[in-house]
């Protein structure tokens, strides 16, 4: 079970299909061309028309040399006219070939020639055959004819060099012993390797472009993310490595959802905890300022009215924070639609500004404010913009008091103008002695955005300068 199973698994592999291909290329050579030469030599001889019935005994030619050698090797000793004699005996059965002899000085004594025209390569009529031989011409004649122009037969008179009585020639015809003609196989050949290339070349570029458009599809899912922001999951494909890759994507996807789906309801429990919160703590702390208050009228002692007005204090910044909690509860959620208006966004920093002077010169605070009087106008939502101007006020006066500065103005820089709002505290990651300035600094960073301004916070040596003007195309 356990090799089964791992055979099944390997026959689903890229790897495993692609050796296949490579293998039945590695096979063609030694299997399939012997089947297609065996294929050509069947459907060739189909094809052609049975030759006539005096051909067969020119079929084969290792018997008629066979033959030839035999009865030169009897006429070993023989005069010539014998000789003679005996060659028009073999020309009247083999009266389709050409047969002569040369004795021992080079003279051509008998020429038989053939009852059908003799042909040689080309189709041309056969040379002539001279009357008197020399070295010359004996050479080039068994040149030609060991190179099949035309098949000629030779064997010497005896069967024996030695035996000095000449030699002796049949010359067949190639159209009667039916020569194989090596182009019309090789042609075959060519036409053959042709298919099996363009089959190799055809079955390997589908491979892997079947491969490619598998990895481009997994590519389209994991780029493009439908209205959750999470990629699709894909159709599951064959069970191979791309297959198992798909799967393990469909799983990540499938978690993916699901956390997104828990995120989502936490967050909704955590937003109506917080407005719960919210609401739940204002009754009390509203009951406990005006308890407060009622008791402030009462006589009490330097001490108590000193822890009077510590507890007022921390009331009203409990209250604060749970204010700033609830806003930031309810912009994160998207809960509230700013009303965005063309304003003048310097008189609201004046406004703001002189609402808040009278609690920074009861703290100490030397003010500079330095606002142009040409107006700035931008699109901006009135009431949350003097929020941005409080909740950056209120962190100068918690978080500055070292430096017992605010400053407020404008310029140009980098080409455009800027709010510029300043104090002379400890600067960013300093310790000030007062928590919970996150909050509200998270407020102003999602109101700023929503507004489509833009703003930043920076060290200057001296303490922090907050900056903030109106984003490009906004």
């Amino acid at each position: 079970m356990k090799r089964a199973g791992r055979f099944q698994h390997l026959s689903r592999s890229l790897l495993f299909r692609y050796l296949l291909i490579l293998l039945a290329a590695l096979l063609f050579v030694p299997v399939i061309l012997p089947l297609t030469v065996t294929l050509y030599s069947l459907f060739s001889g189909l094809s052609r028309e049975a030759p006539p019935k005096e051909y067969e005994i020119y079929s084969s030619v290792k018997k008629l040399e066979t033959l030839w050698h035999e009865e030169a090797g009897r006429l070993l000793d023989q005069p010539p006219e014998a000789v003679s004699q005996r060659l028009r005996v073999l020309s009247e059965t083999y009266h389709l070939a050409r047969i002569f002899w040369v004795d021992e000085g080079g003279r051509t004594q008998l020429v038989t020639e053939p009852s059908g025209p003799l042909l040689l390569s080309g189709g041309e009529a056969a040379a002539a055959i001279p009357a008197r031989w020399t070295a010359s011409q004996a050479v080039a004649f068994m040149k030609n004819s060991a190179e099949l122009k035309p098949l000629a037969i030779v064997a010497f008179i005896g069967d024996r060099a030695e035996a000095g009585q000449g030699f002796m020639v049949m010359q067949i015809p190639e159209e009667i012993i039916q020569i194989r003609n090596s182009a019309g196989i090789d042609k075959w050949y060519t036409i053959v390797m042709m298919v099996f290339l363009l089959t190799f070349m055809v079955s390997s570029w589908l491979f892997f472009i079947m491969i490619r458009k598998r990895l481009l599809r997994l590519q389209t899912a994991m780029s493009f993310t439908g209205d959750e922001g999470l990629p699709q999951a894909v159709p599951p494909g064959k069970p191979d490595e791309i297959g198992r890759l798909e799967e393990a994507f469909n799983t990540m996807v499938t978690e993916l959802k699901a956390s997104r789906a828990r995120e989502a309801e936490e967050e909704e429990l955590r937003r109506r905890l917080v407005a719960d919160l919210s609401h739940d703590l204002r009754t009390p702390l509203t009951v406990i300022r005006s308890h407060l208050h009622v008791l402030g009228k009462e006589e009490l002692s330097e001490r108590g009215q000193s822890s009077l007005e510590l507890m007022d204090q921390r009331i009203e910044n409990l209250g604060t924070l749970i204010e700033n909690l609830l806003s930031y509860n309810l912009l994160n959620s998207g809960r509230i639609t700013l009303n965005l208006e063309r304003k003048d966004v310097l008189r609201l920093v004046r406004e703001s500004a002189a609402a808040w002077y009278p609690v920074w010169e009861k703290e100490g605070y030397r003010i500079e404010i330095d606002l142009e009087a040409a107006p700035l106008y931008w699109e901006v939502d009135e009431s949350w913009f003097r929020r941005v101007l409080d909740n950056l006020f209120q962190n100068i006066l918690r978080h500055a008091r070292s430096g017992l500065y605010v400053g407020i103005g404008t310029e140009i820089r980098d080409g455009r103008r800027v709010i510029i709002i300043s104090d002379h505290g400890g600067g960013l990651g300093q310790p000030s002695g007062s928590a919970g300035a996150g909050l509200g600094l998270s407020i102003v960073d999602l109101l700023v955005k929503r507004m489509e301004l833009e703003w930043s916070m920076e060290n200057t040596g001296q303490g922090t300068e907050v900056m903030i003007w109106k984003r490009p195309g906004g």
